[in-house]
């Protein structure tokens, strides 16, 4: 039995989703969760392991482009938001944010007007 707590550290886009499986110990904080999901995405394309595959393909996908802002995208565990000092719970999901293309309420605001004005319900 280890001293340690596990997490899985992800990022999503529309394209692909990353997932890195870390293990620190037990007064680890999410910036630490992160810096060892960004090591471990670094050595990724070497090793293959840690980064899951493409959504629509299946096929291994690199995280070191650039792509991810680890230093700069809000954080949060199973869907709350939380500080990069927060220390998390082991098995913990830590997510890094992107931002939303557009507000989905807004979306489907728009959608409902649009239908209202052509009388036409869309699917429920």
């Amino acid at each position: 039995m280890s001293s340690g707590k596990r997490c899985t550290v992800v990022y999503a886009t529309r394209e692909r989703q990353f997932l890195w499986e870390v293990e620190l110990g037990a007064a680890a904080s999410i910036a630490d969760a992160l810096a060892a999901a960004r090591r471990a995405a670094a050595a990724a394309p070497a090793s293959g392991a840690g980064v899951q595959a493409d959504a629509g393909t299946g096929a291994i996908a690199g995280a070191s482009d650039g792509a991810i802002p680890w230093d700069s995208a809000p954080v949060g565990i199973f869907g709350e938001l939380r500080e990069r000092s927060d220390v998390y719970a082991d098995g913990d999901r830590i997510e890094l944010y992107r931002p939303l293309r557009r507000d989905p309420r807004e979306r489907r605001r728009e959608r409902v007007q649009r239908e209202r004005r052509t009388g036409r319900a869309g699917p429920r």
